[in-house]
């Protein structure tokens, strides 16, 4: 007998095509920077119209590889084209604040690549100017615009699979130990954590909320910067008995999956979890349905957080019900204090 109706909600992202166009300015000409790039001039109506680099040569590069945008030798002459409405902050961590707030005060609105900043004293400071200079600022964290995180918040947030129990999500990727890498470079805001960990976390956050509870294991790289790092978060607000059990590490590929087990039914992402991908549901008594398969694949999903934050714009919103400022602030917090607890130095 069935422990209930096996359905899935429809996902309700809206087609990223119908979100007014945008002209985009891009800080920072990185391979992230090339999929935003890919992503948005495939399925949406915005183009890149300018790029900025500290070496022009980078800049015009990418200028012509994205076809038709201006390429500006630095960072403050990109923010003053009155050409761009909107300004994508793809630098290292480490840049993200100066970077954010160069674009708010050339009044231009802002999606800051994440993790949103090193810390969170940061992010606040990046908050506070976005709202003082009345733009639209938002966290690209891209898995929360996807459309298979819209049907896993319909099931959890409806009690369709009942109670939650446990929260599961790792991302681990291999990278070999290189000081000239930014993932190992403590100036850059290397490390395991802001660069891999902030999507099981941003996944743990967008379900059940932010913990009361954070207990943090890990170790470091040769570096310092954390290698790999454990977390066990409880206390959620919009779930008191649930737990999270969240990994990340620099040094072995995970599978990269994540799953809501709920006290009727358990809902899994396979991996990479982060990326499009289809969404699975399991009842107690192991009966399966799963989604259909995403339409627009890999990276090329960048294209929905840059759909939303034209919308918000189009719309005359200042930051996101999705993903609220404030919710990116917290988010440090936590970061900051697993930090803490595994003896990484901010």
């Amino acid at each position: 007998m069935s422990d209930l109706p096996l359905t899935l909600p429809p996902s309700r992202v809206p087609d990223p095509a119908e979100a007014l166009p945008l002209r985009w300015g891009v800080i920072g000409p990185g391979g992230i920077a090339r999929a935003f790039a890919e992503g948005l001039h495939r399925w949406t109506r915005s183009r890149i119209v300018a790029v900025g680099s500290r070496s022009m040569e980078r800049a015009r590069a990418f200028a012509e590889e994205v076809g038709g945008a201006r390429a500006h030798g630095g960072y403050e002459a990109l923010v003053a084209d009155d050409e761009v409405d909107a300004v994508y902050v793809a630098t290292p961590h480490s840049e993200h604040r100066d970077h954010a707030l160069l674009a708010i005060g050339a009044g231009r609105h802002v999606l800051v690549e994440k993790a949103f900043t090193r810390t969170a004293a940061e992010a606040r400071e990046v908050v506070a100017a976005a709202r003082a200079a009345d733009v639209t600022c938002l966290e690209a964290m891209w898995t929360r615009f996807l459309p298979q995180s819209d049907v896993v918040r319909q099931l959890v947030r409806s009690g369709e699979i009942g109670e939650i129990e446990t929260v599961q999500a790792d991302h681990g990727q291999w990278f070999g130990e290189d000081r000239t890498s930014r993932l190992f470079a403590p100036e850059l805001a290397g490390g395991s954590l802001l660069d891999l960990g902030i999507y099981p976390v941003a996944f743990a956050v967008d379900l059940v909320g932010l913990p009361r509870q954070v207990l943090a294991a890990g170790t470091r790289a040769f570096t310092g910067v954390e290698r790999q790092a454990s977390l066990i978060l409880a206390g959620f607000d919009r779930a008191p008995s649930a737990h999270a059990v969240l990994t990340t590490t620099l040094a072995a590929r995970t599978p990269t999956t994540a799953s809501v087990s709920g006290s009727l039914a358990r809902v899994e992402l396979a991996g990479e979890f982060y990326q499009p991908g289809r969404v699975r549901l399991v009842s107690r008594a192991g009966e399966v349905v799963e989604g259909p398969e995403p339409t627009i694949r890999g990276h090329l999903g960048l294209c929905h957080e840059a759909a939303h934050l034209a919308t918000l714009v189009a719309e005359g919103r200042r930051e996101s019900p999705l993903l609220p400022l404030d919710e990116s602030v917290a988010v440090m917090e936590l970061l900051d204090e697993v930090r803490r607890q595994i003896g990484v130095p901010l």
